[in-house]
């Protein structure tokens, strides 16, 4: 078996060279935001011979990006508000995403549409569905399929059997968004780009009426320096507008954040071989499956409090509980929840005051020359909205710039992946792992499976799981720190894995053995390894407190309230005249 060629690792000496970098160099284009539309975006511009230097106040992907419903998907319900373009186009991409630049991550998810209404609903969901195979919907992946009730509850057991008359198979995808995001940007960096997390931008640079580049703080100890840039994409989601403001120069358009709040409760908990799609007043619920899980969410409210930490409350997750126990044999109870968590859309402000009814499309606008923004969108959608960005931002770049060729740009580890799920048994047994398992490494790592599996080679017990947290292995933890931009026990619970909602524990209980693996690799001492322990508790008790409070005002106050694992972060920034 061939071993690929090595990513760039994203560990404490990239780090340290990047901030010189940061300093010392002349880029074309400077993108504000580690999320997927900023990291699309840093990877579109190295992909075009661009010079590019990607910053993030705190990790990749610690906003909207890791909140997500983990859905790779077309947007079938914009079906019905007449946005096809936006569907063909999402669709385009998950067919991209699913076939070409992330096999490894994206993965075909068979859904079960219950009917409700006799006559007049299966001919019109059917022609919905026709249309969306039509656009695309189904290349990979099979056509829909209509079923009587009795087939769809051999399907689903776990339904009522008054809670249909019958329903649709069709299929979708889901992914792992924070494990995806942080693998478009160390594309980025192994395509050129200097990427560096934990460094905030607090100014720009200006040279006559143009911005030229921006000033960061390291989020860790607080140290500061100027990134020159002939232009600058803002690409902050749901901190545009504070970004924007920041520059002085007035917006071309305003984003409201709208959360959505998602439980993970327990496979065993529903009784279904598909995911399950329901409608409700407000807007759709999605049952998915999650490993040994279920992602049950989402809701849809307006949100003007603390942008990094959202909370969920009670009502959040009441909503959630009450609509799918419409539908259940089985009510879902408070007690079933293993894990909870908050996001914060993007969505470019409308007329409406309801958020589910503004707009999911993207909008770029060149706000001042040498400064570019982008909000809005859909995950699905990232590349075309990073294209289009740095389409946008080339107006100020001196050199021609070339055209986009991320179409045509795998992921790392997606470049024999596919060879590699065939030799699962023999890559088992280089290392002594059961097929099973390397098969759950490939969903995560794809090619770069090797470089994972080398740390481990001088010591053994690596390749032995996570004692609290047995769906991963002690190396994941390691190769998260040395590799792919890990700083802080959160990043690695949180994103690098997902044991802070896949346990009970919320990661609490493994935190120790985490920190005292990744203690070398980082640079801590016994000091350091003891406060990250406890950032990392306090900041699950909030978590917890939060989700028993009323409304958005108490839970938030709690959440808040947390240590940040990022001592230095400025929250918010301060406004320079």
């Amino acid at each position: 078996m061939a071993k690929h060629q090595e990513a760039q690792f994203l560990g404490p000496q990239q780090r340290a060279e990047a901030w010189d970098n940061l300093q010392s160099e002349q880029f074309d284009v400077v993108v504000i935001g580690g999320g997927i539309v900023g990291a699309g975006a840093a990877l579109d511009a190295a992909t075009r011979g661009l010079r590019v230097a990607l910053v993030e106040a705190r990790d990749f992907a610690s906003g909207t990006s890791s909140r997500s419903s983990k859905m790779f998907h077309g947007g079938l319900r914009y079906l019905e508000q007449l946005e096809f373009g936006l569907v063909r186009e999402a669709l385009h991409e998950r067919e991209l995403s699913l076939s070409t630049l992330a096999p490894h991550l994206v993965k075909p998810l068979k859904f079960l549409f219950p009917l409700t209404h006799r006559v007049w609903e299966r001919p019109y969901m059917a022609a919905g569905f026709l249309l969306y195979d039509q656009m695309g919907g189904a290349k990979s992946v099979p056509h829909q399929k209509h079923l009587t009730r009795s087939a769809a509850l051999r399907m689903s057991p776990g339904l009522k059997r008054s809670a249909l008359i019958g329903g649709i198979r069709y299929y979708d995808t889901v992914v792992d968004d924070a494990r995806h995001t942080m693998t478009v940007a160390r594309t980025a960096a192994h395509y050129g780009a200097v990427v560096r997390t934990s460094t905030q931008v607090v100014g720009f640079l200006r040279e006559a009426d143009r911005v030229s580049g921006v000033r960061v703080r390291d989020s860790e100890d607080g140290s500061t320096a100027e990134v020159r840039g002939h232009v600058v994409i803002n690409a902050t989601g749901v901190w545009t507008d504070e970004i924007q403001s920041l520059s002085n120069q007035r917006g071309r358009f305003r984003v409201r954040a709208s959360k959505g709040v998602h439980i993970v409760v327990p496979r065993d908990r529903v009784v279904s071989e598909a995911a399950i799609i329901l409608r409700t007043e407000k807007s759709v619920l999605f049952v998915i499956p999650w490993g040994g899980h279920w992602i049950i969410g989402t809701t849809d409210t307006d949100w003007n409090l603390d942008l990094a930490h959202p909370a969920a409350t009670k009502a959040d997750i009441d909503y959630i509980l009450g609509q799918v126990n419409k539908v259940l044999v089985t009510p879902l109870t408070h007690a079933d929840i293993d894990g909870v968590y908050a996001g914060l859309r993007p969505l470019l402000a409308g007329e409406s005051d309801e958020t589910s009814k503004l707009s999911r499309e993207h909008a770029v606008a060149r706000v001042a020359p040498g400064l570019v923004a982008i909000a809005g969108g859909k995950y699905t959608t990232y590349r075309v909205m990073a294209e289009d960005a740095v389409d946008a931002a080339s107006e100020d770049i001196p050199a021609r710039v070339a055209p986009s060729i991320t179409e045509k740009v795998p992921l790392v580890g997606a470049d024999g992946y596919f060879a590699l799920v065939n030799q699962a048994v023999q890559v088992g047994q280089s290392y002594g792992l059961h097929p099973y398992r390397v098969k759950h490494l490939l969903d995560r790592y794809g090619s770069l499976i090797h470089e994972v599996l080398d740390l481990g080679a001088a010591s053994p017990e690596l390749l032995q799981p996570i004692t609290d947290a047995p769906d991963y292995l002690q190396v994941e933890a390691v190769y998260a720190a040395a590799a792919e931009g890990a700083l802080h026990l959160e990043d690695i619970l949180a994103r690098r894995t997902r044991i802070a909602i896949e346990y009970p524990h919320r990661g609490v209980n493994c935190a120790e053995q985490v920190a005292q693996l990744v203690a070398p690799i980082l640079g801590w001492d016994q000091a350091t390894v003891d406060r990250e322990v406890e950032t990392y508790r306090a900041r699950v008790v909030a978590e917890v407190e939060s989700q028993a409070q009323p409304d958005d005002a108490s839970a938030d106050a709690l959440r808040a309230a947390a240590p940040e694992a990022r001592a230095e972060i400025l929250e918010p920034v301060p406004l320079s005249r």
